[in-house]
C-alpha cells in the first residue's frame, strides 16, 4: 500500500502504486463506524462553545467570581491541551477502542456532574475533568479512523468528515447552548452528552476494531508530567496576553513552558520507547503539514473572534443570529473537508492545499476592505467563508498527510500531535490578532475622544470596543459610531497579517508538499 510516509522518505523516487499490494477497501460496517466516531467528535466542538451563551444565567446561579468564571469557561480546553500527547500514545499503548470506550464513559459522568454542580469549584473541577477525557477522545477517534479505511482516498475522505464535524459542532454550540437556555436551565447543554455516550458505548464493540501497538513499554510518567508542564503554561500564557497584553509574569510564563518543551524532547531522545517519537518530524509531509495546520489555525482562529465580535457589536445581532449568520462560511468548511479529499484523488494535495489557501487569501483581503457601512455585513460573511474553504483544506487534507505519514503503531501519537498543534494555533491566533486589533483601536481611537467625558467613561471608551458597546447609553452621539469605525480599523490590519500568514503558507505547501503523489484511483482487482 503506498503511504505518505513511504513517499516522503524517497520523494525522489516515489514507489508505484503498482508495485504494491492493493489496500481493502472499506464497506458499510466502516462507513458506519466513522458515522459513530463522528457523534464524539460533535460533542467534544460543542463543548468548546456550549458555555459562551450559557455565561450570564450560570453567574447569576452560582455567582463565580471573574477568576472562577475564567476557569470555568478556560479549563476545559486547557486540560484537552495538556494531555493530548500523552492520551494519543496511551491509546496506542492500551488500544485505541479500548480508551475511546473509557474517555467516553468518564465524559458522559462528567457532564451530569457539570450540569448540576451547586458552586462554581464544584463546575470548575468538573470543566477540568470534561477535558482530561476529552483529551482520551480526541486521538482515539482519529487514531481509529487509520485503523478503518487502509485505502489512503478513502482514509483522506474520512479525515474530511472527522475534521468537518469537529468543526461543525464548535460553530454549532453557541446555537444549541442558546436553543436549550429559551426553555431549561444553564447545565442542560452538558446533558447533551448523555445518549451520544451510551450510543457509543453499545455500538463500539460492534462497529470499532481494537488497535493496539505489539511492543510497547509502560507509559513515561515523567515525560507525561513534562509534557503537561510545557503545554499548559504556554496555552494559559497566549489566553492572558489575549486579555490583558504582554506583560513579564505572562513572558516568563510562557517562557517556563517552553523551557519544559525542550526537556521533554530532550528526554524523549534517551528512552527506547519514547511518549512522542521525534523521528516522526524526519518525514517532510509530517513536519510540513504540522506547520501549516499550526499557522491556518493562527490565522482563522483569531480571524473567527473577530468575526463574531463585528457581527455583535457592529452589526448589532443577537449571540444567536450572529451564530446563524456563521452558516455560510460553515458550509463553505464543509464542502472543502469533503470536497478537497476527492480532487486530492487527480490533483497532488499539496497544489490542493495551496489552492485552497489562496483562495483563502483573497478572503483575508476582502476583510481588509471592510467598512462600517451597508456593504459590511456581505463582505465579513463572504471574506470569511473564503478563509474557512482554507480551514477546511487543511484540517482535512493537513491532518492526512500527519497521520499518513506515521507507521501505524505511532497513529494515535501522531492524531495527538496534530490536535495540539491546531489548539496551539488557535489559541495563539486569539492571542495575536486580539492584541494587534486591540493595538490598532486604542490607537485610532485617541484622536476621537472628546473633551468632558468622565474618567470611567473615557477608560472604558479607550480601551475596546466591548467596553464602549457596555456603556452605550452613556455615550455622547457619534461616539460608539466611531469606536466601532476603530474597531473595523484594527480588524482590516489583523486581516492583513492573516493574508500575508497565509500567502506564506500557500506557496509553502505548493513548493514542500509538490512530490506527494495523488490518491489516485486504486487499481482494479
Amino acid at each position: 500500500m503506498t503511504t505518505y510516509n513511504e513517499t516522503a522518505v524517497l520523494e525522489d523516487h516515489p514507489i508505484p502504486a503498482s508495485a504494491h499490494a492493493l489496500p481493502s477497501q472499506a464497506g458499510p460496517r466502516e462507513w458506519l463506524g466513522l458515522a459513530l466516531l463522528s457523534l464524539p467528535t460533535i460533542l467534544l466542538g460543542l463543548d468548546l462553545t456550549l458555555l459562551h451563551l450559557a455565561l450570564p444565567a450560570l453567574a447569576a446561579d452560582l455567582r463565580p467570581t471573574s477568576t472562577e468564571a475564567l476557569w470555568i469557561m478556560d479549563a476545559y480546553g486547557f486540560m484537552i491541551a495538556g494531555f493530548l500527547i500523552t492520551m494519543g500514545t496511551l491509546g496506542d499503548r492500551i488500544g485505541r477502542r479500548r480508551l475511546l470506550m473509557i474517555g467516553a464513559a468518564a465524559f458522559g459522568v462528567t457532564s451530569i456532574i457539570a450540569a448540576f454542580s451547586t458552586n462554581a469549584l464544584m463546575l470548575m473541577v468538573a470543566r477540568a475533568a470534561l477535558g482530561v477525557a476529552g483529551a482520551t477522545l480526541m486521538p482515539s477517534t482519529l487514531a481509529l479512523i487509520s485503523n478503518l479505511f487502509a485505502d489512503p482516498r478513502q482514509r483522506a475522505l474520512a479525515i474530511g468528515v472527522w475534521a468537518t464535524t469537529f468543526a461543525l459542532g464548535m460553530a454549532a454550540g453557541p446555537i444549541v447552548g442558546g436553543v436549550l437556555l429559551e426553555h431549561f436551565w444553564w447545565g442542560a447543554g452538558f446533558l447533551v452528552a448523555v445518549p451520544i455516550v451510551l450510543l457509543l458505548l453499545l455500538l463500539a464493540p460492534v462497529l470499532l476494531p481494537e488497535y493496539r501497538a505489539r511492543k510497547s513499554d509502560r507509559i513515561d510518567l515523567l515525560s507525561a508530567a513534562l509534557s503537561l508542564a510545557a503545554m499548559l503554561p504556554v496555552i494559559y500564557g497566549i489566553k492572558e496576553i489575549a486579555k490583558d497584553g504582554f506583560g513579564l509574569s505572562t513572558i516568563a510564563t510562557i517562557v517556563a513552558g517552553i523551557l519544559f518543551g525542550l526537556l521533554f524532547a530532550w528526554r524523549q531522545r534517551r528512552l527506547a520507547d519514547p511518549l512522542l517519537d521525534l523521528d516522526l518530524f524526519a518525514s517532510r509531509a509530517f513536519s510540513v503539514a504540522l506547520v501549516v495546520l499550526l499557522f491556518g489555525l493562527v490565522a482563522v482562529g483569531g480571524t473567527m473572534l473577530l468575526v463574531t465580535q463585528y457581527l455583535q457589536l457592529v452589526a448589532g445581532f443577537s449571540p444567536l443570529v450572529a451564530g446563524l449568520w456563521m452558516g455560510p462560511p460553515a458550509l463553505a468548511m464543509v464542502a472543502a473537508g469533503i470536497g478537497t479529499p476527492l480532487l486530492a484523488r487527480h490533483v497532488r494535495p499539496g497544489f490542493v492545499v495551496a489552492g485552497a489557501l489562496a483562495l483563502s487569501v483573497v478572503g483575508y483581503l476582502m476583510l481588509t476592505w471592510l467598512k462600517n457601512d451597508a456593504s459590511g455585513l456581505v463582505m465579513v460573511v463572504a471574506g470569511f467563508s473564503l478563509a474557512y474553504l482554507g480551514l477546511g483544506t487543511i484540517a482535512a487534507l493537513g491532518t492526512d498527510l500527519v497521520v499518513g505519514s506515521a507507521p501505524a503503531e505511532k497513529a494515535g501519537s501522531a492524531s495527538a500531535m496534530s490536535e495540539t498543534v491546531q489548539e496551539l494555533g488557535a489559541s495563539l491566533g486569539i492571542a495575536l490578532l486580539g492584541s494587534i486589533t486591540t493595538a490598532v483601536y486604542r490607537q485610532t481611537m485617541q484622536g476621537r475622544l472628546p473633551d468632558g467625558l468622565s474618567p470611567e467613561v473615557e477608560a472604558s471608551v479607550g480601551d475596546s470596543l466591548w467596553a464602549a458597546s457596555a456603556m452605550a447609553q452613556r455615550l455622547p452621539a457619534g461616539l460608539l459610531e466611531d469606536a466601532q469605525s476603530s474597531f473595523i480599523t484594527g480588524f482590516n490590519t489583523a486581516a492583513a497579517f492573516s493574508a500575508a500568514t497565509v500567502a506564506v503558507l500557500a506557496v509553502l505547501a505548493g513548493v514542500a508538499l509538490r512530490k506527494i503523489p495523488t490518491l489516485h484511483a486504486a487499481p482494479q482487482e
